[in-house]
């Protein structure tokens, strides 16, 4: 007998079988969704769970459990249970039920029983954890019937042989978690939350749920899309006999709209064996029209499941000014989108319901968004599926663990169990999440945090996954690999230098804070990368950063991440506030500036050059106050110094100094001829530090407070464009300096249709 067994016997006696949901009620945390009023065992995460592989027959076992915590010391399972909770809510969380930390030093223990339908006999009964943080170890009936280590994939057990022949079953669980007393993969979790690490999570925190059936079944379908041939490769693995005739059948549908489907297809063939279908007049699927294809596969055995894909293809491409884009269906995208972080306070890892869920996605899409990167954390099945029908893009990171380094710091050296749990955990992932349309780049590190063996990883995500672009490590420790350099930069924006083989990105940036009074975690220490105190001051800064993207864009940035979707804890730099209360940004107003992000980029052509760009301009330049109108046109300027651009201390940050300026002030002036037509559209190219104003054929046209660290891009005021005239101009510049580095220079660029 198994020795478990007696232990379960009389376990299963002092416990009941099932829990008096009128007697549970959630716990009151620090600061509750509109949604958590709602959430109850009996509507828990009623969805079913897997929309890439979907069967008519399935039995939900969210709802409420029994559970126990106790010491790792402990051998054997609890003899009692210290009460309910609400599965998928991590026990750390308020609509658990427990709202307990659980910590490395204690085991969770789940125990629940269940009845197998009538009409599931002579199946096979498998049994589905969406995930479980982190090491699971399930009994049926007292039969142990697996392990897993993982806190981000979905894992599944057979538990045929394990089940009783009538009666209730049993199904108890064991789970430990490090947090972060261990290398594994993570996230943000602390058992010490502070700053931009949070609250601890354990235990089942997305659905589990059971399925039969037959012994020969589908356990796969593999989608590869090729929308440039306007086809899919599509290959169905089974269990049983692998060699099974494997029947496809595709219905086209957007959207999963029956009203607007198209013509039937349908192909034969081998179980393992790929099959190329040609899709008659494809339709692509974009962020604008996320277009969807059904699916039916039913293998000779008479096991039959659904699912879709999208047709669409992601790559590297140049545009037509020579610079590496990302491209979608073949064309330059600039992808923009929040940091998105997927805490909630109510329910930590897991959204109260599959609403609120959703809820995120609506606001980012109704702002203009056209992409997510979804941030050290894996989403529920179905999150990825709402991206799909609402057409947004999605960067997939992988969560981070083990140790961190510093920018300047060579990768870690993991130990042989840390690298085999993150290959094992990650490969998992990519294989688990592979036929989503909306995942186009795969993140394996994010600045530093568990960075080890990048080229290598690089490339095995690769060979796991060749359809997919890679970002080799979001900000801090680029290893000139992969298909993307990405810098962070707070507040920013910034972007990198541009490359021969890689996309330049911004993976961070932005991070305005502002808390809202009855809707912060904290009353004290809450922060965001830049405060502010009202709606009205943080719109205006998010503008003025929105704005400055546009001429990155144009100078070859390939996308751009904004931090972030909503408040989490002790942060406040979200687009919502943590309870999803208010929206802090006026929606109508972002997605105007967005649309502009998209419209594409121009060619830059140099009107007047900069000391930083080539050769050193020739100023006329004086470091005492001149004359009131020193600014005008005709203003007599032979007495004044001559000497080559820029100005300042050799010591400012990135200046190129062909004349020092040390003084409190400098004035410059110089002339420009313009041959053709004045631009209508372009850009300062300016480092200034600090104060500069600029004055164009005697006009003041444009003032440039406080300073920049580099040579930065700004849109030429329309006062700029009117000043600007055909022949020869004036150019007149004053700058100030009070404090730390000083430096000017500035030329003028032109935008022009590429």
């Amino acid at each position: 007998m198994n020795r478990l067994l007696p232990i379960l016997l009389l376990l299963y006696c002092l416990v009941p079988a099932t829990v008096d949901a009128e007697d549970w009620q959630a716990g009151q945390g620090r600061l509750m969704t509109r949604w958590a009023a709602d959430v109850s065992p009996e509507n828990a995460h009623r969805e079913y769970p897997r929309p890439q592989l979907v069967r008519d027959k399935w039995l939900n076992l969210n709802g409420l459990w029994q559970y126990a915590i106790r010491p790792t010391s402990e051998t054997g399972m609890p003899s009692s249970f210290d009460g309910e909770i609400l599965v998928p809510f991590p026990a750390e969380s308020a609509l658990s039920g427990v709202m307990r930390e659980v910590g490395p030093g204690n085991r969770l223990w789940y125990h629940r029983s269940f009845s197998i339908p009538a009409d599931w006999a002579g199946e096979r009964v498998v049994l589905h954890f969406g995930a479980v943080d982190w090491q699971a170890t399930v009994w049926v009936n007292g039969r142990k019937v697996g392990e897993h280590r993982g806190g981000y994939d979905p894992f599944s057990f057979d538990i045929t042989s394990a089940l009783s022949d009538s009666g209730p079953q049993q199904i108890t669980l064991s789970v430990w978690d490090p947090t972060d007393a261990g290398t594994q993969a993570r996230g943000k979790q602390i058992r010490k939350p502070e700053s931009i690490w949070y609250s601890p999570v354990t235990g089942i925190w997305q659905t589990v749920w059971l399925e039969p059936v037959p012994e020969a079944c589908i356990e796969r379908v593999k989608i590869v899309p090729d929308a440039k041939k306007g086809k899919v490769q599509m290959t169905v693995s089974a269990s049983g006999d692998g060699q099974s005739d494997a029947k496809i059948r595709i219905v086209s549908r957007s959207l999963g709209d029956a009203s607007e489907a198209i013509d039937v297809i349908e192909r034969s063939g081998k179980a393992g064996t790929p099959m190329a279908i040609e899709i008659p007049e494809p339709r692509l699927w974009t962020p604008d029209t996320p277009w969807l294809y059904q699916y039916e596969v039913q293998l000779d055995g008479g096991d039959k499941a659904t699912g879709y894909f999208g047709l669409r293809d992601v790559a590297l491409g140049r545009d037509g000014g020579g610079n590496l884009r990302l491209l979608l269906n073949g064309e330059p995208l600039f992808h923009y989108g929040p940091l998105d972080q997927g805490w909630w306070p109510d329910g930590l890892y897991t959204a109260p319901s599959d609403e609120a869920l959703l809820y995120d996605l609506l606001v980012t899409k109704e702002m203009g968004f056209n992409m997510v990167r979804k941030h050290v954390k894996v989403e529920p099945a179905r999150w990825y599926a709402h991206c799909d029908r609402l057409g947004l893009l999605v960067w997939q990171d992988m969560p981070n663990g083990d140790l961190h380094i510093r920018p300047e710091e060579p990768d870690i050296d993991r130990s042989a169990q840390s690298r085999h749990q993150y290959e094992a955990e990650w490969s998992a992932i990519i294989d688990a999440f592979h036929n989503y349309p909306c995942i186009v780049m795969w993140v394996p590190f994010n600045e530093g945090w568990g960075q080890f063996d990048t080229q290598r990883i690089v490339d095995w995500t690769r060979k796991l996954d060749p359809t997919r672009l890679i970002d080799n490590a979001s900000g801090w420790s680029d290893r000139d690999c992969g298909d993307v350099l990405d810098i962070h930069a707070y507040p920013g924006p910034a972007m990198p230098p541009l490359e021969k083989s890689r996309a330049v990105v911004l993976g961070e940036y932005g991070g305005l804070g502002l808390p809202v009074e009855g809707h912060t975690w904290t009353n004290k220490d809450n922060w965001g990368y830049r405060g502010y105190t009202s709606e009205a001051e943080l719109n205006d800064a998010y503008h003025d950063l929105v704005q400055k993207l546009r001429p990155l864009i144009d100078s070859g940035l390939a996308a751009a991440v904004y931090t972030q979707t909503t408040d989490v804890e002790t942060e406040v730099n979200g687009l919502l506030t943590y309870d999803r209360a208010v929206n802090k940004f006026d929606v109508p107003r972002a997605a105007e500036a967005h649309a502009r992000l998209y419209e594409p980029p121009n060619r830059l052509l140099t009107v007047m050059p900069t000391s930083t760009k080539g050769a050193l301009q020739r100023w006329r330049y004086t470091k005492s106050r001149p004359a009131e109108d020193w600014f005008a046109a005709d203003f007599d300027d032979s007495q004044w110094n001559a000497g080559k651009g820029g100005f300042g201390s050799a010591s400012s940050p990135a200046a190129i100094v062909g004349t020092e300026w040390t003084e409190s002030d400098i004035w410059l002036r110089r002339t420009l001829q313009i041959n053709g037509e004045p631009p209508t559209e372009g850009y300062w190219r300016i480092h200034h530090d600090e104060d500069a104003e600029v004055y164009v054929n005697g006009k003041l046209v444009q003032t440039f407070p406080g300073y920049t660290q580099s040579a930065t891009l700004v849109p030429l005021s329309p006062d700029t464009v009117a000043a600007l005239e055909r022949g020869k101009n004036v150019i007149a510049v004053h700058c100030r300096q009070t404090d730390g580095g000083q430096y000017i220079d500035l030329g003028i660029l032109e935008a022009a249709e590429q």
